[in-house]
């Protein structure tokens, strides 16, 4: 057991943070009468917050979920024109499917010469410009008819077109799934939360929502009302769940940490950061975390038998010995008795901010043969995606699509994360056309793969595997652009689908500097437009061209000895011109392009030298490695784009490795 001298330092500042506490209470004596002696966040009563609120919680005793919410449609409809009163109203669904049904009865619901059941507030006129921008067929229609809905499958101009046009007050209603609560930073004078529960598709089941969500949604809530300012709130909930919800609505709502479940990765990082050198820091850096505050306050929540001093240390001795127990399994530390040093697996987690058991999979799983549809499979496997949602349903979309991957998946499970990452991927590759839910997975899944595809490829470094260091690059790629590695590097052009290829392959046009040199009316042959031309010629314009230059310290050495390749690096661009991102349509975020310089020898598999760099007009860098063992080697000095693919370069380095005596005589 550790020593318990931290907890008596602890001990200290509480007493010292009581004094402040006491101190903050006497300033404000004027405002607030009395605060309750409790260490959680309150949730004040409807009545006393600075705009007032009515919360109506009705209950629905049918145990079937769908059944459950279908039944609140009616009531939902009732609510709207009760309550709203013509004024506005967000309605949160759980899902998708329950989005489509209440739009749908809205929308028949919906009267014009009823003013609180007229949802469009401006004429239609008014209305177009603003639907000019929306491409989602079904949002439009709906927003015809003054329901606005949002979800994660919109896009970013479509859901600031959606929440325009209820801010605004030309629309009346605005449906969202509850997921988003929390990017939603306006109000309304009516909030209905139809259920609080969602399917989990980790565990099969429906589970609730968090109170915190329900808090989140409850907080949208705000009258507008001239006289009457009071908002309005009504909570659909399954019946038994009904007396819950008006304790915690009402009464102070405790705040756990979660450090405990992440701790192994907040070590790591301290451990390379240096900030914890030994075990006795372990316990100093836990004593000044909201985690130890809690633990005498509720220490059922976190498993311990007692909140004495005593109870206290040994839990944290315990919890520190367990997460440092999994760092050294995985190869991330090294642990001498009370001292940890951080090791190489450790580093790379830290620096990319990926979690230990995804850098222990890498370093377990990949192997010196490893080939591109192993690296993809393995990538999958990355923790990480554990964010991404398994819905009710989505296993017969996922096997439709796996029926027609070009890489076969062995022994798929289609209720799983493995198989759903994979699949999502090869469809990012073949831009596959997919469901709105899906295709906002697969965003989330190809902004994740780069850092992770990093990370693998500094794991493979310290390997000395050439190969599926390599593949691992092209994999980069290939997530940027959107396409395969037998791809023409034509298809990463904008605009360029299979009969502009097609057109181009008989022009014999098969690189990107092709197109530069293409006479006028070629280019008009390939059937696109002025725009479209334009985003051809920005892609091209910004598609590297870049001049390598090496010289190597010598071709003759002896084993062992220092080898120096010096690289200077040229980009061709104008004088006044600047670097912009990378132009990869397919990728959801803004890139910075990045380059891999590696030497390796690929008869033997083996990679001597690796580094990364980024370029922006000039560089000079240097690679270093030690002469293998005697004999005469074909390197190549490999040249790598985590960006855009047809743009690497290799070059040839002869070296020439003899013996210590035969090298000194010559």
């Amino acid at each position: 057991m550790l020593p318990p001298s931290p907890l008596i330092l602890q001990e200290e500042r509480e007493e010292d943070v009581e004094e402040d506490c006491k101190l903050n209470v006497k300033k404000n004596s004027g405002t607030i009468k009395s605060i309750p002696e409790s260490n959680s966040t309150f949730n004040f009563h409807p009545n006393t917050r600075p705009f007032p609120m009515e919360i109506h919680i009705q209950g629905f005793d049918m145990t079937h979920f769908g059944s459950r919410v279908l039944a609140m449609s009616r009531p939902t409809l009732y609510a709207t024109s009760h309550y709203g009163q013509g004024k506005s109203v967000i309605i949160f669904v759980p899902n998708r499917k329950a989005m489509r049904s209440i739009v749908k009865d809205l929308s028949n619901f919906r009267q014009e010469s009823d003013p609180n059941r007229n949802f469009l507030k401006v004429s239609q006129e008014s209305l177009a410009p603003h639907l000019a921008h929306v491409s989602n067929k079904g949002l439009k229609e709906s927003l015809s008819l003054g329901i606005a809905f949002y979800h994660e499958g919109l896009d970013q101009k479509e859901k600031k077109v959606a929440t325009n046009l209820f801010t605004k007050g030309a629309v009346q209603i605005f449906v969202c799934v509850f997921e988003l609560c929390w990017e939603l930073e306006f109000t309304s004078h009516l909030v209905i939360v139809m259920g609080t529960q969602y399917y989990d598709g980790r565990e099969h089941r429906h589970c609730d929502y968090q109170v915190t969500d329900v808090l989140q949604m409850i907080g949208r809530c705000k009258g507008e009302g001239k006289e009457d300012n009071c908002g309005k709130c009504v909570l659909f909930c399954f019946g038994p769940k009904k007396e819950y919800y008006k304790k915690f609505l009402h009464d102070p709502l405790p705040i756990e940490s979660q450090l405990d479940q992440t701790l192994a990765d907040t070590l790591n990082a301290e451990i390379v950061a240096k900030t914890i050198e030994g075990k006795q820091d372990c316990v100093d850096y836990l004593t000044w975390t909201f985690m130890y505050r809690r633990l005498p306050q509720n220490p059922n929540y976190y498993d311990l038998e007692g909140n004495s001093n005593n109870h206290i240390s040994d839990h944290l001795s315990d919890l520190i010995e367990r997460n440092l127990g999994y760092l050294e399994e995985s190869k991330c530390i090294a642990v001498d008795e009370l001292d940890v040093q951080p090791l190489n697996l450790g580093m790379i987690a830290s620096f990319y901010n990926i979690r230990y058991s995804t850098i222990e999979i890498f370093s377990s799983s990949l192997k010196s043969k490893t080939k591109l549809k192993g690296i993809i499979e393995i990538l999958a496997s990355a923790a990480e995606f554990d964010c991404i949602p398994l819905r009710q349903g989505e296993d017969k979309i996922l096997r439709k699509l796996g029926a027609h991957l070009p890489m076969k998946i062995e022994k798929p499970n289609y209720h799983s994360h493995l198989t759903k990452i994979n699949v999502l991927l090869q469809s990012h590759f073949s831009r596959k056309t997919l469901t709105a839910d899906l295709q906002a997975d697969e965003g989330v899944v190809s902004e994740h793969s780069i850092r992770l595809i990093q990370a693998m490829v500094d794991v493979i470094s310290s390997f000395s595997w050439l190969q599926p260091a390599l593949a691992a690059m092209e994999l980069s790629q290939m997530v940027t652009q959107a396409t395969w590695d037998s791809d023409s590097v034509l298809r990463q052009v904008p605009h360029f689908d299979e009969k502009v290829l097609a057109k181009c392959k008989a022009m014999d046009v098969d690189s990107v500097f092709g197109i530069l040199e293409m006479e006028d009316d070629q280019r008009n042959s390939l059937g696109l437009s002025d725009k479209q031309m334009q985003d051809v010629a920005r892609f091209c314009n910004r598609y590297p061209n870049i001049e390598l230059d090496h010289q190597i310290s010598s071709h003759v050495v002896k084993s062992g000895e220092s080898v120096e390749v010096v690289v200077n690096l040229t980009r061709e661009m104008e004088e006044d011109e600047e670097l912009t991102p990378v132009v990869a349509p397919f990728y959801p975020r803004e890139k910075v392009e990045g380059w891999w310089l590696l030497i390796g020898d690929q008869k033997s598999n083996s990679l001597l030298s690796i580094k990364r760099i980024t370029l922006q007009r000039e560089t000079k860098t240097k690679l270093e490695f030690s002469a293998p063992e005697a004999g005469d080697y074909d390197l190549k000095l490999y040249f790598m784009c985590d960006s855009y693919a047809g743009c690497d370069q290799e070059f040839d380095i002869k070296l020439r490795v003899e013996p210590e005596e035969e090298a000194m005589e010559e």
